[in-house]
């Protein structure tokens, strides 16, 4: 996913979270939720840096031969610019891209 094109804000703003958590019922899940979609960004974004980095990667570096590259410090500027997955995790929260459910309130619901 193309982490760029978010509608997320690139700073971080206030919120109010009781009307955030008036969907989950409860402050402290939806914190929760958002935090486990953030974790999972990040590990997103991580994983693509990695294999973006990785075509840059010699065998045989040593101090003589690191020299900058021009496209490789590009790279590493794109992603700087990227909002911050838990930025990004409330904005889908907001917009209702996250799907999430309660195992718990399903178990008390069927009983």
């Amino acid at each position: 996913m193309d982490y760029k094109k978010t509608p997320a804000p690139d700073n971080t703003i206030t919120r109010d979270m009781m009307s955030m958590a008036e969907e989950t019922g409860n402050v402290y899940e939806t914190v929760r939720i958002i935090g486990k979609r953030a974790n999972e960004i990040s590990v997103d974004i991580k994983q693509e840096l990695g294999k973006k980095l990785q075509e840059f990667s010699s065998v045989n570096d040593s101090l003589e031969e690191i020299f900058e590259n021009r496209e490789q410090i590009e790279i590493s500027r794109y992603f700087e610019r990227i909002p911050k997955p838990t930025l990004i995790a409330t904005q889908e929260f907001l917009d209702h891209e996250i799907y999430y459910r309660n195992l718990l309130k399903d178990k008390v619901e069927e009983l």
